[in-house]
């Protein structure tokens, strides 16, 4: 087999930071520190070398972005006012809640509290998020361009698979990635009439 050799595009400028590389292989299960000690789903880090899976977040490095709002392209953090979500999306709770996605949000939070979801992307800094935008034809063929300001309050909820234990084949629940949801301030009073429209 010939040996690999390392891409000469830049991990963080040419080439998202979150995304993997066709050496990182995913295999197995395990306890990560990116959910607290739970069991993950785990992926080999060999960030640069191979060729860039453009359509593919490594797994470890998705959960680290959104645990410590670490920017998804350059991978470093982002201060609060300098958080964006280029495809994020508003929906009231309610609306989050109907679609089976209740068991993610505070039972507190009223149903017409307006989020943020962001999906498993966490938020970028402007400059990379503006660079983004200029380089990446999927961004760049999505018809809503704006960048929306991500609020300083958010939801984390674990996406789940299931894994098989190799010797009792036993079926035990496997952290993906992250789901993230910005709270907003904003109120939505006629979420219920939209959600009859879907």
């Amino acid at each position: 087999m010939p040996p690999v050799i390392p891409s000469r595009l830049k991990v963080g400028v040419d080439v998202p930071w979150v995304t993997s590389w066709s050496q990182e292989k995913q295999g197995g299960v395990g306890p990560c520190p990116t959910v607290d000690g739970r069991v993950a789903a785990l992926q080999t880090w060999k960030p640069g070398v191979g060729k860039p899976l453009y359509s593919r977040n490594h797994l470890r490095r998705q959960r680290d972005s959104v645990r410590a709002m670490l920017c998804p392209m350059c991978g470093e953090p982002t201060p609060e006012g300098d958080r964006w979500s280029q495809t994020g999306q508003f929906h009231a709770a309610g609306v989050l809640r109907a679609r089976g996605f209740g068991h993610a949000l505070p039972v507190d939070l009223d149903d017409d509290r307006v989020l943020l979801d962001a999906g498993s992307i966490a938020p970028l800094h402007m400059r990379c998020a503006l660079t983004s935008l200029q380089r990446c034809p999927h961004l760049g063929a999505m018809p809503d361009h704006e960048l929306k300001g991500f609020p300083p309050a958010w939801v984390v909820a674990p996406l789940y698979v299931e894994a098989r234990q190799p010797i009792t084949g036993r079926a035990v629940a496997a952290v993906t990635s992250l789901q993230l949801l910005g709270v907003t301030g904003d109120r939505d009073p006629g979420w219920r009439a939209r959600l009859s429209q879907d």
